[in-house]
């Protein structure tokens, strides 16, 4: 099919959920005008360099799969800006070229193998919410504290004792759900995030802290 027949047939947005293609067809890489692009569900074990030509995609969805690595040529999609799924997978880790997509605003990469958080996540600049639910995370590096615009964080159910003080720098946080981690303390810097409105820590097993009440006082829901 030629170029001009795919953009008459799909426009700016494909989408091929559970469609049981184990394989992402050769003709999906000519459509270059896409802005949106949903393959989950589909048993897709790899994804072709060629993703790469499609530097219009604002979203991408590749959740729900059965991919071991994504691309590298992946962060060169600087025009992705909304969504980049890819929870659900079998991913252990990212391509440090993923450090390019420094406009995108949400990212999901929870239901993985993940045990820390990739460095390539907190180059991330734009990110307004960040999803790495049911990892294995052990850590949380330094670096986090540069997502100055990210309003939610979600580490429900993973391996954390600690957070780093840096995450006292998210001054637009609102939202940090920890639930179900083996938390031994918490950093104070999270008594000064001036905007937070929600800390979920439902199933810790952690003592209260004095600040609690400092939060709880400015509005902050705190869950025990």
């Amino acid at each position: 099919m030629c170029r001009e027949c795919l953009i008459k047939r799909f426009g700016p947005h494909l989408n091929l959920w559970k469609q049981r293609l184990g394989r992402v067809p050769d003709w999906v890489w000519e459509c270059t005008e896409l802005e949106t692009l949903v393959l989950a569900d589909n048993d897709l074990a790899e994804v072709s360099d060629r993703i790469g030509c499609l530097t219009k995609l604002r979203t991408l969805d590749l959740g729900h799969n059965q991919l071991a690595d994504v691309p590298d040529s992946l962060g060169g999609l600087t025009s992705l800006i909304d969504f980049l799924y890819l929870h659900d997978n079998q991913l252990t880790s990212l391509p440090q070229s993923l450090a390019g997509l420094s406009r995108l605003r949400y990212l999901n990469i929870s239901e993985n193998g993940l045990d820390a958080l990739p460095d390539c996540v907190c180059a991330m600049a734009g990110l307004v919410e960040l999803r790495a639910t049911d990892n294995q995370l052990a850590s949380i590096p330094n670096s986090i504290g540069c997502l100055l615009r990210l309003r939610e964080l979600h580490l429900r159910n993973n391996q954390l004792t600690s957070l780093p003080e840096s995450i006292g720098s998210l001054e637009n946080l609102r939202q940090i759900d920890l639930r179900g981690n083996p938390l031994k303390k918490l950093p104070g810097s999270l008594a000064c995030l001036p905007r937070l409105e929600k800390l979920d820590l439902r199933w810790v097993d952690i003592p209260p802290c004095e600040w609690f009440g400092d939060l709880e006082a400015r509005g902050c829901l705190v869950y025990r």
